[in-house]
């Protein structure tokens, strides 16, 4: 059986590392994980980290995929912003590398992301 291809949203690693959520959707074989590079920036520029929390959140990120910034990605981003300038750059920039990539996006953040033209949200049961 083909695995499940998604890409995690920044909201969705915040909430695994702090409450354990999704656990079945990081833990299971069924799912091939894919972040943004965004997101890792997101997650390790926050105030306050800890070492011990950074260095659990380079852990957990390696056993993923990251996808780095590419030309298809930063001209999709530009139409992007172009098109929904209300949307948060990063955001703008995890929204380009799902629908450059063809990725599903699993986010908490659904408002955020309803209105760009072709993303496919995933949603978890």
């Amino acid at each position: 059986m083909a695995k499940v291809k998604l890409l995690i949203d920044t909201d969705i690693f915040i909430d695994y590392f702090n409450l354990g959520s999704l656990q079945a959707v990081f833990q299971s074989k069924g799912y091939e994980i894919y972040y943004s590079i965004i997101t890792k920036k997101e997650l390790l520029s926050k105030p306050g980290l800890k070492e011990s929390e950074r260095q659990t959140i380079i852990s957990t990120l390696g056993r993923y995929r990251i996808i780095l910034l590419d030309d298809r990605i930063t001209i999709t981003y530009s139409k992007i912003r172009y098109d929904y300038p209300a949307l948060e750059k990063e955001d703008a920039l995890i929204a380009a590398t799902a629908l450059t990539r063809k990725l599903p996006l699993l986010t908490r953040n659904w408002k955020h992301y309803k209105i760009v033209a072709g993303i496919a949200l995933f949603k978890n049961a």
